[in-house]
């Protein structure tokens, strides 16, 4: 306005100011502020490779490539980027109570919990996904994909994954049929494992495990194109790996599975006591 104002009637600068109740500095001033394209870019990629990563991820991700930016400019970018993960709001809500005698394991190994998803190949044959996590440290085990399951499958699987990270005190689990058959009963025995089934039809009963699902779904079987057994097992282990590797966990105070259990002076892979 005042650069028109100062062609039409052929003034300087500070009259066409004055006339206008501007300020000359304010004219003359011009921002300091560095570019946020590489920013906004990097934050885009980040969000097209992991889309249901929210804002406070992303910045907890760019802390960690270096970048010297704080949480609110993060979410500005990722705003203007129109990068907001909308979720699908519940059709009603109801009022869920814990199990009164249960308690918040205190260390790894205390409590694990096991369930089930189901998915399907390109073809339409049906798979099914076991998925293991440990309530404490967030830490899967095994997230293990078959055609279908016994309890043998079940077992074999535990012992492939107790070689590795130990066997836990607890293992919470619905009334599946797989999870009542006697091969399991008795290598719980045998191993001094309590079996902690949930109460039929509370699902609330294993909620743990129903939200480490619902990211396996979100993050792993819905951005993923499945042809065979043998396509499904390597990019189901490849979330697992980033999902206790790489990404940031909120009720770990931003940390990975694996810096959480460094923190406390627990080894990554706690062995079969």
């Amino acid at each position: 306005m005042v650069d028109g104002l100062q062609s039409t009637f052929q003034v300087s600068i500070r009259r066409a100011c004055r006339v206008l109740e501007f300020q000359k500095s304010s004219y003359f001033y011009r921002s300091r502020r560095l570019s946020q394209a590489a920013l906004s870019k990097r934050i885009r990629e980040i969000a097209e490779t992991r889309v249901r990563y929210g804002y406070r991820r992303i910045h907890v991700l760019l802390q960690r490539e270096g970048w010297a930016v704080n949480h609110k400019r993060v979410y500005r970018l990722y705003a203007e980027e129109g990068l907001q993960i909308r979720n699908k709001r519940p059709k009603r809500k109801v009022a869920a109570k814990v199990r009164s005698d249960r308690k918040l394991p205190s260390a790894p190994n205390e409590v694990w919990a096991m369930d089930f998803l189901s998915d399907q190949l390109f073809d339409g044959r049906k798979i099914r996904v076991r998925t293991i996590v440990d309530i404490f440290s967030r830490l899967s085990p095994a997230i293990d994909v078959r055609f279908r399951y016994t309890g043998a499958d079940v077992v074999a699987t535990l012992e492939r994954v107790a070689s590795q990270y130990g066997v836990p005190r607890t293992i919470r689990l619905d009334n599946g049929p797989e999870f009542i058959s006697r091969a399991l009963d008795l290598w719980a025995y045998r191993n001094g494992i309590v079996l902690d089934f949930s109460r039929p039809g509370k699902p609330t009963d294993n909620s743990f495990v129903e939200a480490f699902n619902d990211k396996v779904r979100a993050e792993c079987i819905d951005q993923n194109w499945f042809l065979s057994l043998a396509d499904a097992r390597p990019k189901c282990e490849a979330f697992r790996h980033e999902y206790y590797g790489d990404r940031p966990h909120s009720s770990i105070g931003h940390k990975t599975p694996i810096e959480f259990m460094k923190s406390i002076g627990t080894p990554s892979r706690p062995m079969r006591p």
